[in-house]
């Protein structure tokens, strides 16, 4: 699994969004919000293509960045590190943790979103029943609302 940096995942999106660039666009369009140089640029560029995830090739005038990694490939990698880093790999757990906090949408859990990710469920508001099979792992909203239903 290829890790991603803050930083890189800014450069990865400008390349997502369009590419081939060069150092000086990618520059140009993370300037106002990194305040990085193209010496700093630069130096990502660099760190990247030894991760294999960017190559370039010659331009007429400057190098032409490209990205060789699809941006499905690297959130769907990006989750997994952040599911295992925080929830040991327990996605049961990370989704009681969302709605004791009640970060989850009814958007969220129709099934059809990608933080529900081929999850099917039921979710309303305050003291109602979440009831979710992810992976085999079931969550009931008993565990979070005390009073809800068992199924």
């Amino acid at each position: 699994m290829i890790k991603i940096s803050d930083a890189e995942w800014k450069i990865m999106n400008v390349l997502w969004e369009e590419q081939p660039k060069t150092m000086m666009q990618i520059t140009k369009e993370l300037q106002e919000e990194t305040g990085w140089t193209k010496h700093t640029v630069m130096t990502y560029l660099k760190r990247m293509e030894s991760k294999k995830i960017i190559h370039y090739v010659e331009g007429e005038k400057a190098k032409l960045y490209y990205s060789d990694m699809d941006r499905k490939e690297a959130v769907i990698q990006e989750e997994q590190n952040f599911l295992n880093r925080v929830f040991k790999g327990n996605r049961g757990l990370m989704m009681t943790t969302m709605l004791e906090q009640e970060k989850l949408t009814d958007e969220d859990s129709d099934g059809n979103s990608a933080s529900s990710k081929g999850c099917m469920g039921t979710h309303q508001q305050k003291n109602a029943v979440w009831n979710m099979d992810c992976d085999s792992t079931v969550v009931h909203g008993s565990a979070i609302y005390p009073g809800a239903k068992q199924f």
